[in-house]
């Protein structure tokens, strides 16, 4: 008796590709109207979204932006929640962006800014993301200070320093980093000679 060896076709299937969006292509999106409402940013190709934002997390950003535009004085910009480009795949936008220079200056490049003196992330419910992957990307950006103000925590997180380190996430993080309570003081690398308060900081 003969078998007969039933033959099925067999489809191959490629795996998915993750597509990898370009920051003009995450900013056309924003230009159409897809992040209406939503925090949106690009991280390293990826659109991520963050939780909505909740009446301290305003409260401590309108706080800080003030104080710290106060402290500072003529001379800064100061960019709340704006496009922070990091190359061709990647704007975090940041809560708080300090940059040297002016707004009418700043339109004869009619570029977005590339580096800062001074990030600042208000953490209420992202408290662990800003002080890992986020902390690790700023490093590797070459942001020489970073704030993570800890809204629940009543406290301040300065990073300074940024040195390269295999084991983090983007091969970067902060050699320094201090921690400051409500009651006490700081002073920006960038304007050394303006102190605040973090209380002034919090809501």
């Amino acid at each position: 008796m003969t078998t007969a060896i039933l033959t099925v076709p067999v489809r191959v299937v490629a795996r998915p590709v993750v597509k990898a969006w370009t920051v003009p292509e995450f900013h056309q999106m924003g230009e159409l109207g897809w992040f209406e409402g939503r925090r949106a940013m690009l991280i390293r190709g990826v659109v991520l979204e963050d939780d909505a934002m909740n009446p301290p997390h305003a409260i401590a950003l309108e706080l800080t932006n003030e104080t710290l535009r106060t402290a500072f004085g003529a001379g800064w910009r100061f960019l709340v929640q704006m496009p922070m480009v990091f190359g061709q795949s990647t704007d975090p936008q940041p809560d708080l962006a300090v940059i040297a220079g002016n707004a009418r200056t700043a339109s004869i490049a009619m570029a977005h800014p590339t580096t800062a003196e001074l990030i600042v992330e208000i953490s209420d419910t992202s408290l662990r993301y800003d002080t890992t992957e986020k902390m690790s990307l700023y490093a590797a950006a070459l942001i020489r200070e970073y704030w993570v103000l800890d809204i629940n925590g009543r406290q301040l997180l300065v990073h300074r320093d940024p040195v390269a380190d295999a084991t983090a996430i983007f091969g970067f993080r902060y050699a320094s980093i201090q921690t400051f309570a409500a009651t006490d003081s700081v002073s920006s690398l960038a304007q050394l000679s303006a102190t605040v308060r973090v209380a002034d900081l919090l809501p």
